[in-house]
């Protein structure tokens, strides 16, 4: 399978919004099962809605660079890099990074983490950061981008359902 990696167009929203929709579905399951029903209905009464609206502004930010992973014309991976800073220090945030289902453990989500990092050092900035959640859902995420040399600083956020 030929991969390339490319700036995303306007064409390619709605496509990466639904395959992101479909890789995030795992996550959402997991942050279910820790935070239980009733805290996770009223974090995320409709997750997939939201997650679709967060997916679509990030693509078309002004502040963020966004690369697919195109398969035969067909974008199936995504990668979107914000531009900000932390303290005084210029950094690129990948703020989301998602590969359709139907092309997962396949080295697409690392060739597009790979892609965004050597953007940035092109861009001259000194630090590439990467949230993601401590929960069994987001286990393949750390794989990755601890494989790839990020250091992991460990955050906790309670939930309780009152």
């Amino acid at each position: 399978m030929d991969v390339a990696i490319r700036p995303l167009t306007e064409d390619d929203v709605d496509p990466v919004v639904t395959f992101a929709v479909e890789a995030w579905a795992p996550v959402f399951e997991s942050f279910a099962a820790v935070m239980g029903s009733r805290a996770f209905a009223l974090v995320y009464p409709d997750w997939r809605a939201t997650q679709a609206a967060a997916v679509a502004e990030v693509c078309r930010a002004d502040d963020t660079d966004v690369w697919v992973a195109d398969v035969a014309g067909r974008p199936v991976g995504f990668v979107a890099v914000r531009w900000t800073e932390e303290g005084a220090t210029p950094v690129g945030e990948v703020d989301m990074i998602a590969v359709d289902p139907r092309h997962q453990r396949a080295g697409i989500a690392g060739g597009l983490l790979d892609h965004a990092v050597a953007h940035a050092s092109a861009r001259g900035v000194p630090l590439v950061v990467i949230g993601t959640g401590g929960d069994p859902g987001h286990a393949p995420a750390r794989a990755l981008y601890e494989g790839r040399g990020f250091t992991g600083l460990p955050l906790v956020r309670y939930y309780r359902a009152l």
